[in-house]
């Protein structure tokens, strides 16, 4: 349990810096393309008896990295490529979990996510992805405001497009390996997106909307713990329903305001 709300708080930091920049720049799809992708890298990770979360990370990297090189050169086409990536990831992934001798119940976990089985190498691993997050949001936080809101104005003022995407799309795919413990790879995309969506709709700016995104998190996630803990239910999917209630309430008395 202490591992977990650990790792709640660890995951919400990720959520709120990385899932402001992917609600912002509308990369949901792309997120998910890489989510359901990397259990490709989980199913090899298995196969040669490695970390199944390194195996993610590695794996998820190069994919967002070759959705981000193929959206770069033509955006038409990017829904049917990412499709097509989503479904060689799992695929990958099923045929070498298939080849893999015996079975793993573990493997269910980042399926599904098991947040009260998380390790202290998890955690390391996400402390560490955090760091790297917080560094990236501020030094470059003036030229990642730039790109969100005019990347044509951005390229005028001398800021390089290009590396910033490959950048964000490489964070972006690491970010969804670091939450995939605490929820799924399944769930991961409601989780990087709701709680932005609705910070967004608070925040005068993109800072406070990425520290508003990480609370809610935290909220969603701890909230979403005890209920799992008190009924018995599926960590991830307690999680997600509480941050769609909320998100659902929301929408609703913003309209009628």
């Amino acid at each position: 349990m202490q591992n977990a709300l650990i790792a709640g708080i660890l995951v919400s930091i990720a959520c709120g810096v990385i899932g402001s920049l992917i609600v912002i720049n509308k990369m949901t799809f792309i997120a998910g393309g890489v989510a359901h992708g990397a259990y490709g890298g989980i199913g090899i990770a298995f196969f040669l008896g490695a970390s199944p979360l390194f195996g993610a990370a590695g794996f998820a990297v190069a994919i967002g990295l070759l959705i981000a090189f193929i959206s770069g050169q033509n955006r038409d086409r990017i829904d049917s490529v990412i499709g097509a990536i989503w479904a060689f990831g799992m695929a990958i992934g099923i045929i070498f979990v298939d080849l893999s001798p015996g079975y793993n119940a573990d493997l269910m976990s980042y399926l599904f996510g098991s947040i009260l089985a998380v390790s202290n190498e998890d955690l390391v691993f996400m402390g560490i992805l955090d760091i790297v997050f917080v560094i990236f949001a501020l030094l470059f936080y003036t030229q990642i405001c730039a790109f969100c809101f005019d990347s044509e104005f951005a390229k005028l003022r001398g800021v390089n497009v290009s590396f910033l995407y490959y950048l964000m799309s490489a964070l972006i795919a690491l970010c969804v390996v670091s939450t995939i413990r605490v929820v799924g790879l399944i769930l991961v995309i409601a989780l990087l997106s709701i709680p932005p969506y609705i910070a967004e709709k608070f925040s005068p700016n993109l800072a406070t909307m990425m520290i508003l995104s990480a609370i809610l998190s935290a909220v969603f996630i701890s909230f979403g713990l005890m209920l799992s803990y008190y009924f018995d239910l599926t960590s991830g999917a307690a999680i997600i329903a509480v941050a769609t209630v909320v998100f659902f309430v929301v929408e609703f008395f913003k309209k009628r305001g």
